[in-house]
């Protein structure tokens, strides 16, 4: 554990960052210029505690399975709160989320690519939970936004005959395609752009940077397979629309 003097120039920098962020926003009349600051403080605390409690539990399959429910769980009730809450969204949510995380770690760990061990099931699962919670979010809210905008096109359909789930066809494939493509970027430029989280943290743990790499491939490739099974399950079941979404919601 960290020394209190090992952690001062830390809280320095989290500080200044946090008040940098914070002016920015100010200066340009922001309404939520306070938000930066607060999720950081929020996620410092999180993290915080987290250590804390995966220190005695990393090892043990039990509790690690527990860590990943309640990661879980919280990924899937915000990104239903993201898409205006309500138990049958939460439903849909949840069950989407776990399809794609479920294939994915199968594949995972089934294969080989990544030791079936505690440690390694946590890192991956709750890398792999995070993403889909975003793809989610972004392929649903695009979903609804999409049908808001072009609702005389979908009524078009709807007055044709056609399906709920057909009239807004086109528009689902655009959502999936519009959510899937921060996480697409990311994987194109890893190495040139960035270095992400699961590399850099592999080389931090001892790893030699071909090793890191390694583990970095089957991580974007979890993070592509689980996002793709959530985001085309998640639109389906949210295709049956029959009444005009409303967006802001």
């Amino acid at each position: 554990m960290p020394s209190l003097a090992a952690l001062v120039p830390t809280l320095w920098a989290v500080a200044i960052l946090m008040a940098l962020a914070t002016a920015v926003l100010w200066g340009a009349r922001s309404p939520s210029f306070l938000a930066p600051a607060l999720a950081i403080l929020r996620g410092a605390a999180q993290l915080a505690l987290i250590s804390l409690v995966l220190g005695g539990i990393i090892t043990d399959p039990l509790w690690v399975g527990a860590a990943l429910l309640v990661m879980f769980t919280v990924a899937a009730v915000t990104a239903a709160r993201r898409l205006s809450w309500s138990w049958r969204r939460f439903g849909a949510v949840a069950a989407t989320m776990a399809a794609g995380i479920t294939v994915t770690l199968v594949v995972v760990f089934g294969t080989g690519a990544v030791e079936l061990a505690p440690r390694y099931v946590l890192a991956v699962g709750g890398i792999v939970i995070g993403n889909c919670m975003t793809i989610a979010v972004l392929a649903g809210r695009r979903f609804f936004e999409t049908v808001h905008e072009q609702w005389d096109q979908v009524e078009g359909w709807l007055a044709l005959g056609a399906a709920p789930r057909r009239a807004t066809l086109f528009q689902a494939r655009v959502s999936v395609h519009s959510a899937l493509i921060p996480s697409t970027d990311q994987t194109k430029t890893t190495g040139l752009v960035t270095l992400p989280g699961a590399f850099v943290g592999a080389i931090f743990g001892g790893a030699s940077p071909l090793e890191a790499g390694r583990f970095q491939v089957v991580v974007l490739a979890s993070i592509m397979a689980a996002g793709a099974i959530t985001a085309v399950a998640l639109v389906h079941s949210l295709g049956a629309v029959k009444v005009r979404p409303d967006p802001t919601r």
